[in-house]
């Protein structure tokens, strides 16, 4: 990437409030789409250690770093270019001396052995995705109260996840699969729980939520309808908006301006209940997850909301076929949604058509999960049919976000309208091609090299200088792989339009950066499943919650390497754990503020790292 996200953002805010953004197009998450990406400007608040008035601003760029349109102003794209033809080139090299050596462009024993078993490995791997169908009729057991979900739920979630993994290991231990089908079938599951987990836990809380709210709603209608000074639920509601105006009036003239707000301009969020739409507020306001934020002094958000704000109009002004936020607000407050007060990351897309050829759909056109409105009818045959039709979208909104590449569980994503199937194709096709140069790559240059315990005549630093290259190439067609080609297709076949699976983890300075940009979708998960849940439920701090993340993930990748090698010596794991001493040390000053030098050190460390574990568990 030429700049950084910081770096967007200022050039953004700059150019806003230089009154150089002549369109800036509302999003349905309260956001402001300019060129350089999306901008939120928060209400006012107060934190709890600062009583001074200020506001957060956040910018959330949602495009994938290798897709043509986000990268058509890289002026590195050249190398893009050059890294695959130079791959082309050592390909077609490899071919002919393997053709003058032995008459055959690569050995095929590679092959022969991750073919192996094909067809009971896909049978496998279906019963896997299957099992997972069980959430949704444990869901319905939670909602319909015949289960508690705090605890016996969450209890009952454990359990049938550690089944679900401890029975894929073994299924791999007892077909004798070679480490490609065993790593394949692991990693498969794992993923598979992850989604599980959080649909389970996610669901479960919004329906422990749902019964908490509509028992304060019944004590609440109790109050009002019997308290005579109250007046009852009307009155109630009247009183209560009419201070609401009132407390909105005087902090605008206590700003020194009364330019009256609209919901859809006052928070972050519109159409999702948000509670930034009330008078200046206490506490920071979260912002995007993946996004870059700062602080800036209230007057100066005020004045950069009305630019953007004239730039919004002048917009739809010119184009009045793409809805915004504030012709949506109304439908969507109406509707279940997600229950946060601010966009999440998968909101944070804007609606405007888009250059790759697909255009974002209005949240307010797409069916949100939830009963159907007719399940109150009061004839007995519409109101089944509406509970047989709820019961329906619920196993298909599960079945969609089965397909989604994403391990977070939303009740609702931003979708694209239609399927590109040239696309979807040039996908299918970049996924092959990659995988034929990484079948090169790994027949002819790292398996040969690999050691065995047996066969350990050849010095270790030899080793790992011979296999450094193969296997950083090896690593980088991986990447490319899953997060560009599969990701990207799945995404685009499920009409999920949020394509950010990864981020600039080639610039990363420290180990913390890499392991939160380079796998997004994991990342995410483990923050909102782990880190944030266990300092949530758990009361642990931050230190604390942290460092059971990365022993979760530890554990987890420790798992794959004892199914893959069959033996268990716990390399992988330590390594992983040492990052958190690496992490209190990059964060030092002297070496923070060296980017350059953090860069090269963890360039270093990855290059160092596969052949260290590929010698340390096949040799040793």
């Amino acid at each position: 990437m030429s700049t950084t996200d910081d770096e967007k953002m200022k050039k953004a805010v700059i150019e806003a409030m230089d009154n150089k953004t002549p369109y800036a197009t509302r999003t349905a998450s309260g956001g402001y789409e300019t060129k350089e990406g999306t901008l939120y400007v928060s209400q006012p608040f107060r934190s709890s250690s600062n009583k001074k008035l200020r506001a957060v601003i956040a910018f959330a760029p949602r495009k994938s770093a290798f897709e043509t349109d986000a990268s058509k102003d890289n002026e590195f794209k050249g190398f893009f270019t050059l890294f695959w033809i130079s791959m082309f080139i050592f390909s077609v090299s490899s071919y002919i001396h393997g053709i003058e050596e032995t008459g055959y462009p690569l050995p095929f024993a590679f092959a022969a052995m991750f073919s192996r078993d094909a067809i009971t490995l896909a049978l496998s791997d279906a019963v896997l995705v299957l099992s997972t169908s069980i959430c949704v009729p444990f869901i319905k057991a939670v909602k319909n109260g015949w289960i508690k979900y705090y605890w016996t739920g969450v209890l009952l979630q454990y359990i049938w996840q550690l089944f679900v993994l401890a029975a894929a290991v073994r299924w791999t231990f007892n077909r004798q699969w070679p480490w490609v089908q065993s790593g394949f079938l692991t990693l498969h599951s794992l993923v598979m729980i992850m989604k599980m987990h959080s649909y389970v836990s996610t669901n479960g809380y919004l329906s422990c939520v749902h019964s908490q709210v509509q028992s304060a709603l019944s004590e609440l209608h109790r109050l009002t309808d019997s308290d005579p000074t109250i007046g009852g639920w009307e009155k109630a509601l009247a009183e209560a908006q009419a201070h609401r105006d009132e407390l909105e009036k005087l902090a605008a003239e206590a700003q020194g301006t009364a330019t009256p707000r609209s919901d859809s301009e006052s928070g972050f969020g519109v159409g999702n209940g948000d509670a930034m739409t009330a008078s200046p507020g206490t506490g920071t306001p979260t912002v995007p997850e993946g996004s870059t934020s700062s602080y800036i002094d209230i007057n100066a958000a005020v004045a950069l909301r009305q630019r953007l704000n004239v730039a919004s109009r002048h917009q739809r002004t010119s184009s009045p076929s793409v809805p915004t936020a504030t012709s949506t607000a109304t439908s969507t407050s109406n509707t279940d949604s997600t229950p946060s007060t601010l966009p999440s990351s998968a909101n944070s897309t804007s609606q405007k058509p888009d250059t790759s050829g697909t255009t974002l759909l209005s949240p307010s056109t797409v069916r949100k999960p939830g009963p159907h409105p007719l399940v109150d009818h009061p004839d007995p045959r519409v109101s089944a049919l509406a509970h047989e039709i709820s019961e329906m979208e619920a196993e298909l909104n599960f079945a969609v976000y089965m397909l989604i590449p994403t391990l977070v569980y939303e009740l609702e994503y931003p979708r694209t309208d239609r399927i590109r199937p040239l696309y979807v194709f040039e996908k299918v096709v970049a996924t092959f091609g990659t995988l034929a140069l990484l079948y090169t790559v790994t027949e002819s240059f790292i398996l040969p090299l690999t050691p065995s315990p047996d066969q350990n005549d050849q010095s270790f630093l030899k080793l790992l200088l011979d296999l450094a290259l193969p296997f950083m190439v090896a690593y980088l067609l991986l990447f490319f792989i899953i997060f560009e080609c599969i990701c990207n297709g799945f995404a685009e076949l499920s009409y999920f339009a949020d394509r950010q699976f990864y981020d600039d983890w080639w610039n990363s300075t420290s180990w913390d950066e890499f392991s939160r940009k380079w796998n997004r979708p994991v990342h995410t998960f483990l923050l909102r499943h782990v880190y944030a849940s266990t300092m949530a439920s758990y009361k642990l701090s931050k230190q604390s919650a942290m460092f059971l993340t990365f022993f979760l993930s530890a554990a987890a990748h420790e798992l794959v390497m004892a199914v893959v090698t069959k033996k268990i010596r716990m390399y992988l794991f330590f390594m992983q754990l040492a990052q958190i001493p690496l992490i209190a040390i990059g964060r030092m000053p002297a070496i923070k503020k060296n980017k350059l030098l953090g860069n090269v050190v963890f360039w270093i460390g990855l290059y160092a790292g596969f052949p260290l574990l590929c010698v340390a568990y096949c040799a040793y």
